[in-house]
């Protein structure tokens, strides 16, 4: 048979390692955009908080400075904390800048972008509107200088003696750059975070990949043990099983399925390969059952024509000899032609009461003959008064006689074949006993089997063609009832069976004289 070429896998393992890494690094990657963000803008929003308390801080003492020099501003002087990126400028009540630091050229480039919006936001400082913090944004190139970066800038009163119910005499700006440049604490403050999440996001992308790594392996492990088991049951080899992880789920029922799974394959494989040896024995047994009596026939039968035997009672003894091998090649044919109808259910049964006790009277009267000859004892121990059975008379004899027959050609000189039954709630148990040479152990699950011999140097002529007992188990399932053998060699050997009871009592009038009772 040709067998099937499996294209290459891809190994579930790496599927399962780049997945979880895929999972685990998207979701890193997300986290840490919404970390980074999440920094940046709580960053800036405290910038901001604190750019607004430099604000009004300017302011106060701006106007502490002013009334310190009697309402002059020549005195007041710019706040030494305006860092570079910061211009500070204070106007009057009129709008004259009074004081302007530092002259940054991109600040300035800032402001000078920005007139109309600043001078909004120094007109509602001058009328006493609360500082809000506005934004600007940044340009590639200013009007008459160099790129100005984005920046916020913010308006607040200056009042006389920097009280909250002075008079308001100037207005405070102050413009700071939202671009920070590099080496500044707070660009250092936030490339030091982006960096430490960068370094956190890849050491749990290790750590991921190492638990990805052993978790896939746990999972496949028993997947490759059951993909290697599987390959070599297709070669051929029904013995394999796996060991089932401990894991509680569906591998491990998995696993228990095939085992199950491989123990009904062997089992069946096993029993395919006995019952074909079964078959050739029987072809074997047919073929040389009737070669043997084909041979007599053909030999007496030339002997005959050839007139070889001229004396009258040769001639009759030879042609009575024919006779019987005939009768055994029909009884070989006949055994084989009602084993395959009852295999096929073809079989007609006539079911009613049957009194058994009877029944076995009138069957040892048949086989009583040959068992006399051989000085073998029959018993018939039923109880007269046992209940009917439901049954097929017909095939209850042929049952009889088969079992007393079987029991017959295996009790030597001397021996007993006794009969005997006990009621049942629902059936009648019988059993045919003998005290002849037994079974052994190793061939007493077989005996009911078709074509099966325990003795294997039996021929025609001291056995039968291995179907007796097969066509008994067969006509005793079709009843409804069971049969097994019980044997032990040396001691004898004892067929049971059962039969439906069919719940009518027997009278109490039967032959009390039978020579078998």
């Amino acid at each position: 048979m040709k067998r099937r070429v499996v294209p290459p896998l891809r190994s579930l393992r790496t599927k399962l390692v780049l997945s979880y890494l895929a999972v685990t690094l998207g979701a890193i990657l997300i986290l840490s955009i919404a970390v980074a963000l999440a920094v940046q803008y709580y960053f800036a929003y405290q910038l901001q908080d604190q750019f607004m308390s430099q604000a009004q801080a300017a302011a106060q003492q701006a106007g502490q400075e002013y009334h310190t020099a009697n309402a002059k501003w020549d005195y007041v002087h710019h706040l030494g904390w305006i860092d570079q990126d910061t211009v500070e400028m204070i106007v009057d009540t009129n709008g004259t800048i009074e004081s302007s630091l530092p002259d940054h050229a991109r600040m300035v480039g800032v402001m000078n972008n920005n007139i109309p919006a600043i001078d909004r936001c120094l007109q509602n400082a001058l009328q006493g509107q609360d500082g809000t913090i506005s934004h600007i944004q940044g340009s590639s190139n200013g009007d008459d200088g160099p790129p100005t970066p984005p920046a916020m800038y913010v308006c607040d009163a200056v009042r006389d003696n920097g009280q909250q119910n002075g008079q308001i005499v100037g207005a405070l700006l102050l413009i700071k750059s939202e671009q920070y440049a590099q080496g500044s604490p707070p660009h250092g403050f936030l490339f030091n975070v982006s960096l430490a999440i960068l370094f956190a996001g890849g050491g749990i992308a290790l750590v991921v990949a190492f638990f990805s790594f052993i978790l896939a392996r746990g999972l496949t492990n028993p997947l490759r043990s059951l993909t290697t088991a599987a390959e070599k049951m297709q070669g051929g080899d029904y013995a394999q099983r796996v060991v089932p992880p401990a894991s509680q789920d569906e591998i491990e029922h998995l696993s228990l399925a095939f085992n199950a799974m491989a123990d009904t394959i062997e089992a069946d494989v096993n029993e395919l390969r006995r019952q074909e040896q079964l078959r050739r024995d029987l072809i074997a047994n047919i073929a040389h059952d009737m070669l043997t009596p084909l041979t007599a026939v053909q030999g007496f039968s030339e002997a005959l024509a050839d007139e070889v035997i001229t004396n009258a009672r040769a001639r009759q003894e030879t042609a009575q000899l024919i006779g019987r091998e005939v009768q055994r090649l029909r009884r070989l044919v006949s055994d084989m032609q009602q084993m395959t109808s009852l295999e096929a259910g073809r079989l007609h049964f006539d079911f009613a009461p049957l009194n058994l006790y009877e029944l076995v009277n009138e069957t040892l009267a048949v086989i009583e003959f040959e068992c006399n000859q051989q000085g073998i004892t029959l018993r018939n121990e039923m109880p007269p008064w046992l209940p009917l059975v439901q049954a097929d008379g017909d095939r209850i004899t042929q049952v009889l006689l088969n079992l007393l027959d079987n029991a017959r050609r295996h009790t030597p000189t001397g021996g007993t074949i006794t009969i005997g039954a006990e009621p049942g709630e629902r059936d009648l148990k019988v059993w045919v006993s003998d005290t002849g040479t037994g079974i052994d152990a190793a061939d007493l699950p077989y005996i009911f089997e078709r074509f099966y011999r325990a003795d294997r140097s039996r021929t025609g002529t001291t056995g039968g063609s291995g179907l007796g007992l097969s066509i008994v188990k067969a006509i005793i399932t079709a009843h409804g009832g069971t049969i097994h053998a019980e044997s032990q060699p040396g001691v004898g050997t004892r067929i049971l069976f059962t039969l439906p009871r069919a719940g009518e009592e027997l009278p109490l009038i039967v032959d009390l004289d039978s020579p078998y009772a």
